[in-house]
């Protein structure tokens, strides 16, 4: 009587971590060169753009009204006949100011509030963490409205009410960076060797963090610009005169019930194109400054 003979073990499969792959590798590289492109881009339009073309953005021509994309106007004209390029490139050069004035602002109150509260402890941590608390139980855009409506229609009251409700995530994390870099030895070393709360915090702490409080600074700027724009498509905040792209959706709704879609769809894509390519800069920066999250994300 005959036995068959056990069948061999399979070999054990190898398990690649997809973070160190090589298509992982050629996949973010291109996202990055991408990224880079489209941004440079971005700001070679809005700083040579207006000085070059000797246009008035603001020109108006009834006889040439909706006319659609042509070599004439690669964009098509909007209801009035001014050229929809040239406004979308202004209105991307005001979008763009009011998202990066709002994201320094917000990121220098956010750095504050975190790095005090994470440096003084105690009674002064729990007052500022109640402070941030109630700022965030009021909704972003409500909270928006609020503090546009105190002020005239302009650029500034937007920068403002954009930078005064997007400082929260900043002090948050700050704060836990901070917290954690107080129980480092090098920090200990420092109070024992008599160095003042002041000097500590001045000197060590917030160094420590200058690089996750600027990169949530560029994560903040296409926040900031959608923010503007819907407070600009609600008829707020900026006047229907000035060229930004909410302004420029918001005038276009009648065209596009109409069928005419390119005053619609052109300011969009300059909304969302920029906006997604600074969010994947900003995620290869987190990526590389946090090289150990990057690889748990990937597993």
């Amino acid at each position: 009587m005959t036995c068959d003979a056990p069948a061999p073990a399979a070999a054990p499969e190898r398990t690649e971590w997809r973070s160190h792959g090589p298509r992982r590798r050629s996949t973010r590289a291109l996202r990055v060169r991408t990224s880079a492109v489209l941004v440079a881009a971005t700001v070679l339009a809005v700083l040579l753009v207006p000085p070059l073309v000797q246009l008035d953005q603001q020109a108006v021509d009834l006889a040439a009204k909706l006319q659609p994309p042509s070599w004439a106007h690669p964009f098509g004209t909007d209801d009035v006949g001014r050229d929809l390029l040239l406004r979308c490139v202004y209105g991307l050069r005001v979008s763009l100011l009011v998202g990066v004035a709002a994201a320094l602002t917000a990121t220098v109150v956010g750095t504050a509030v975190g790095a005090a509260a994470g440096a003084l402890g105690g009674w002064a941590d729990r007052a500022l963490m109640r402070v941030v608390d109630t700022f965030s139980s009021v909704p972003h855009l409500l909270l928006g409205i609020f503090i546009v409506a105190m002020f005239r229609p302009g650029v500034w009251p937007v920068v403002i009410s954009v930078a005064l409700t997007h400082w929260l995530s900043t002090a948050r994390i700050v704060r836990a960076e901070v917290l954690s870099l107080r129980s480092r030895p090098y920090i200990d070393a420092a109070v024992s060797g008599g160095a003042s709360r002041w000097r500590v915090t001045v000197r060590h702490l917030l160094p420590a963090v200058l690089p996750q409080a600027a990169l949530a600074a560029v994560l903040m700027v296409p926040h900031a610009m959608w923010h503007e724009s819907a407070l600009s498509f609600l008829g707020l905040g900026l006047p229907t005169h000035t060229a930004s792209l909410g302004t420029l959706i918001q005038s276009a709704r009648g065209s596009l019930l109409a069928g005419q879609w390119w005053p619609t769809l052109f300011p969009g894509l300059f909304l969302i194109v920029p906006t997604l390519a600074i969010a994947g800069l900003a995620g290869a920066w987190r990526e590389r400054i946090n090289p150990r999250h990057r690889s748990e994300l990937m597993l």
